[in-house]
């Protein structure tokens, strides 16, 4: 696989820090700026609408630009957006920073995505993708839990420096490994020509795919915690080394699932999706006992990611005049699974239905999502027919055309 590769899993690896370091860091947040945890959660929906307003909005007006340019300046955004952040002076200014953190974390891996792709062969595709991820699966591995105790010891301000220096060593990665040869711009079609591109059926089925599929991590991954300690048993100071457990087996899943990825696009993505309904429908049983739950948390990681390559690529080969825009509105919907998602649980949660019922709810969702995809595969076949019919149409026109000139 090319080094180029690395640049963008360093990328990631910042990318995917920042975004779920700020759960680990709200008490913190808050006492410092004087408000409530609940208002200080705030921060970090500010940064998922700033990924899905941003995801879509920046891949479009960007698109006549050379591919390494834009991921450079993608990342430098990123700097600035943690740099303000650890510099700001009170609770709306970090508000504002937050969302601006966000605006550059969709379009960098939708680009990134279709930079990867570029640079291997055909059926190396979804490996290269689940290259780039794997900066980003690390990251809950390494990353969050060094940040947090960073932040948790040197003061959360901090901690966004040390991830505004991981950009910038993003920045230097991407200058010298991405080779320009590989990051032409899109076709000049317009801002007009990129959005009638996601008017396809098939990308929207994927589309929803992902929310629906990784909707159901976060039903049951955003209340994991009393899952952990309520029914198995666990102390709280335990939670954060379990929870990297989860980033081991997100690791696993991404791997796994790229490599699957290249010999069967949609085998892996249906083969993803029935684990994580089996996986989410054992959680009650699961976290009866400690050494389980343990092991549920490992399989709920790798099985949503198994997921994760096959959809991104197959969004990117279902809008291919616009691959960017496209694989880059993928990563939007990824943040509207983690809000959608969170609510559900949280629904099941409120209504008394036990603390393990968002994982439940998750496991209807990931149900959902197999419902879609399978949607999605009729349309596939039944659109392969038509192209093949009108081809031969079309090869007979000129004969017949002929025909009635003699």
């Amino acid at each position: 696989m090319p080094l180029a590769l690395l640049a963008l899993a360093v990328g990631a690896f910042g990318i995917g820090t920042t975004e779920f370091v700020m759960m680990g860091l709200l008490p913190d947040v808050a006492d410092d700026l004087h408000v409530s945890v609940p208002t200080a959660g705030h921060l970090v929906s500010a940064y998922a609408l700033g990924v899905v307003i941003g995801a879509p909005l920046l891949a479009a007006v960007t698109a006549r630009m050379s591919r390494r340019t834009v991921l450079i300046g993608l990342m430098a955004l990123f700097v600035a957006g943690n740099a303000l952040s650890a510099f700001a002076p009170g609770y709306d200014s970090l508000l504002a920073a937050r969302f601006l953190s966000g605006l550059p974390h969709g379009a960098f891996f939708g680009v990134g995505a279709v930079v990867a792709t570029n640079m291997v062969a055909p059926e190396r595709k979804a490996r290269s993708v689940s290259l780039m991820f794997l900066g980003l699966t690390i990251a809950n591995i390494a990353g969050v839990p060094v940040a947090t105790l960073m932040g948790q010891h040197l003061g959360w301000r901090a901690t966004f420096l040390g991830v505004s220096a991981i950009g910038l060593a993003a920045i230097a990665s991407l200058a010298a490994l991405i080779p320009h040869d590989h990051t032409h711009a899109a076709p000049a079609t317009g801002l007009r020509g990129e959005l009638a591109a996601l008017r396809s059926v098939p990308v929207w089925l994927a589309l929803g795919t992902t929310v629906a599929g990784f909707g159901a991590l976060f039903a049951a991954y955003s209340y994991i915690t009393p899952m952990l300690t309520d029914s198995a048993g666990y102390a709280e100071g335990s939670v954060t080394g379990l929870l990297a457990l989860f980033g081991v087996g997100a690791t696993a899943g991404n791997l796994v699932g790229g490599r699957l990825a290249d010999h069967s696009l949609r085998g892996t993505l249906f083969g993803g999706l029935v684990s994580l309904v089996v996986v989410l429908g054992l959680f009650p049983l699961l976290m009866s006992a400690q050494w389980s739950a343990a092991l549920a948390v490992i399989l709920l990681g790798a099985a949503a990611f198994i997921t994760g390559s096959p959809l991104q690529l197959m969004v990117m080969e279902k809008a291919a005049a616009a691959p960017s825009l496209a694989s880059s509105a993928n990563q939007a919907a990824f943040n509207l699974a983690n809000a959608g998602g969170a609510w559900i649980g949280g629904l099941a949660l409120a209504a008394g239905f036990g603390v393990t019922s968002p994982a439940v709810a998750g496991a209807a969702l990931a149900s959902l999502g197999l419902a879609v995809a399978g949607l999605a595969y009729t349309v596939d076949r039944r659109r392969v027919p038509l192209a093949g019919r009108q081809r031969v149409v079309a090869s007979h026109v000129p004969q017949e055309a002929e025909a009635l000139h003699h």
